[in-house]
C-alpha cells in the first residue's frame, strides 16, 4: 500500500476532525465511536492512531473546531454589518431559526455539547475545551454590538440562546418548539 504524503495525511486528519465535529454535535461525544468517526471521513479506523493519541484527543479537537466555526461566523457577521449597525440582530435571527434547531450537526457546540461537558469531571479535556470555547463564544458575541458589548449582558443573552435551542430541540411538540424560539426572539427584541 503506497504511503500518503504529509499534505494528504494532514488533509485526512482535518477531514476526521471536521466529520467528528459534526457527529458529536448530532449525537453527543459518548455516542460517536472511533470507527464511526473514521468512516464518516472515508477512512478506515486502522489509521486512527497515526492522527490522534486517543478518542479524547479527537473529541477535544473536534469540539475546538466546532467552537472555531461558530466564532468565525460571528466574526463575518461583525465585519459585514453596515456602519453604525451591529451584527447582533442577524446572529440572533440565525441562531433562533428552524434551520439551527433542526441541524445540530452544523450548529453551535455550546448548545449541542453542554450536557456532555457538564457530565464530565472538572479538569478533563472535554470540559476544559468546552470552557475555552465558551469564553471565546462570549467574546465573539460581545463584538456583535448592541447591548451585548457588556459582558454580563452577553452572558445572559448567550445563556438564553443556548437554553432556547436546547429546549426547542428536546420538545417533541412542534408547536411548543416553535413557541420557544419565537418567545426568545421577542424577549431579545429580534424580529421573527
Amino acid at each position: 500500500m503506497p504511503r500518503v504524503s504529509r499534505a494528504e495525511a494532514q488533509q485526512h486528519r482535518q477531514q476526521v476532525i471536521d466529520h467528528t465535529s459534526r457527529l458529536i454535535r448530532e449525537k453527543g461525544a459518548d455516542q460517536v465511536s472511533v470507527p464511526q468517526a473514521m468512516a464518516a471521513a472515508g477512512l478506515t479506523h486502522g489509521g486512527f492512531y497515526r492522527h490522534f493519541s486517543s478518542k479524547d484527543d479527537l473529541v477535544v479537537q473536534a469540539l475546538q473546531a466546532a467552537f472555531t466555526e461558530r466564532r468565525e461566523a460571528m466574526d463575518r457577521l461583525a465585519e459585514a454589518a453596515p456602519s453604525g449597525q451591529s451584527g447582533r440582530a442577524e446572529f440572533l435571527a440565525r441562531y433562533l431559526s428552524d434551520l439551527h434547531r433542526d441541524t445540530p450537526g452544523g450548529g453551535c457546540a455550546a448548545a449541542a455539547l453542554a450536557a456532555d461537558a457538564a457530565r464530565a469531571e472538572p479538569g478533563t479535556p472535554i470540559r476544559t475545551a468546552f470552557t475555552e470555547g465558551l469564553r471565546d463564544l462570549v467574546d465573539g458575541f460581545r463584538q456583535l454590538g448592541g447591548d451585548a458589548d457588556d459582558r454580563g449582558t452577553a452572558l445572559a443573552e448567550l445563556s438564553s440562546l443556548v437554553g432556547a435551542i436546547l429546549l426547542a430541540r428536546a420538545s417533541d411538540d412542534p408547536d411548543l418548539s416553535q413557541e420557544i424560539l419565537t418567545a426568545t426572539r421577542r424577549h431579545l427584541d429580534t424580529p421573527d
